[in-house]
């Protein structure tokens, strides 16, 4: 159902190495390691695979388009190497359940390793994957996709281990509920696992994934490269590409962290270096950043990213790999505008993960204030 089967970008080995930069800043340290994803997906191109990306406007509407990734704990999926084709078998067992074939494949969220499951998954299943996801970063729940806040049901859903177990979800009365229920058996399956979910539509991905994701995350994960090869300064590289600001630079001087109902959790403490010096910083974690408070304050808080990067360097940090010691800065960008609606904010706002004392404003506003 594509009106040309061999539209699309095909993705080289320096394509590949631009997303984990990329995919590492747009995830807010969540989505998997990203590194470990970049390995997958270079193995699978230098075995002779193709990856192709294809863009929203190509896809036929009544294209039929499975969105995939992991689920689970970044540091399980960090410490436990996938088998490797968990992804192939969802894609597989989701089909002959549902009696259809799927002409492309779709990403839940561009954030980390999970912006490699889909080409990986696809380059298996010799399918395109759609250049756009369901958050413009990452999010540590399912429900939390722009697919799901405006309308798609993500059951039948079809989650897969590295041992080869299948476990179907036939039907969730809320997307939060699937949710719970998918949360539940990743736990059971060790903490690591991937889920494929129903089918949509060529036309309600047109209208409802944020696009071309894919592109923005290799086009910012070369700007780095190339700033960092001409000795600029990427922070401000990928402040001034993405219309974010440089909130705070310092030093993690105390990391609590944990497993939780399936979550990485905790808070990181940073001590002021440069201009920020006599200030302390705080980072809420779960799986992502969420929140970043300046002594006390918030600055920044979900939709719109926190990004950890490594002050020397401008590399993203993901939560598993924050250290005590390190030198970070502090990254505030922009969410994508399909995230702000009140019908979002209900989703993924700073109540949504139990911070109601918080009222979430738009950098924007921010800016006009």
């Amino acid at each position: 159902m594509l009106d040309d089967a061999h539209k699309g970008r095909l993705l080289t080995e320096d394509d590949i190495a631009a997303l984990e930069i990329g995919a590492g800043i747009l995830g807010t340290g969540g989505g998997g390691n990203p590194y470990i994803g970049k390995l997958r997906a270079r193995e699978m191109l230098r075995a002779g695979y193709e990856m192709r990306l294809l863009s929203l406007d190509d896809l036929d509407d009544e294209a039929q388009i499975v969105a995939l990734g992991g689920i689970g704990a970044p540091l399980i999926s960090f410490e436990r190497i996938k088998e490797g084709r968990e992804g192939l078998r969802c894609l597989r067992a989701l089909e002959h359940r549902l009696g259809f074939t799927a002409d492309a494949i779709g990403c839940e969220e561009i954030g980390g390793q999970n912006a490699m499951e889909p080409l990986v998954v696809g380059a298996m299943a010799g399918l395109p994957v759609v250049d756009g996801d369901g958050m413009g970063r990452a999010f540590p729940e399912m429900q939390m996709t722009t697919y799901s806040i405006y309308g798609h049901r993500s059951t039948p859903s079809v989650m897969c281990d590295p041992h080869g177990n299948v476990v179907a979800f036939d039907h969730a009365i809320t997307e939060k509920w699937h949710e719970t229920m998918a949360r539940a058996c990743v736990i059971a399956q060790g903490g690591a696992s991937v889920l494929a979910s129903a089918p949509m539509s060529g036309a309600f991905m047109k209208r409802y994934a944020i696009p071309h994701t894919y592109t923005q995350a290799i086009s910012l994960g070369q700007a780095v490269i190339d700033a960092r090869r001409n000795h600029d300064d990427p922070v401000a590289t990928i402040c001034a590409r993405e219309g974010g600001q440089h909130v705070f630079s310092g030093k993690i001087t105390d990391l609590q962290r944990h497993f939780k109902g399936g979550f990485n959790v905790g808070i990181a403490q940073i001590e002021g270096l440069d201009n920020c010096r006599g200030s302390q910083g705080e980072i809420v974690i779960q799986n992502e950043f969420l929140i970043f408070r300046r002594d006390g304050e918030m600055q920044v808080c979900v939709p719109d990213l926190v990004v950890v990067l490594e002050l020397d360097t401008g590399l993203p940090i993901t939560t598993e790999l924050l250290r005590y010691g390190q030198r970070i800065a502090v990254l505030a960008l922009p969410c994508h505008p399909l995230l702000r609606t009140d019908e979002a904010l209900n989703v993924v706002g700073p109540a949504a993960f139990g911070h109601p004392d918080i009222t979430y404003a738009p950098m924007a506003e921010k800016e006009k204030s």
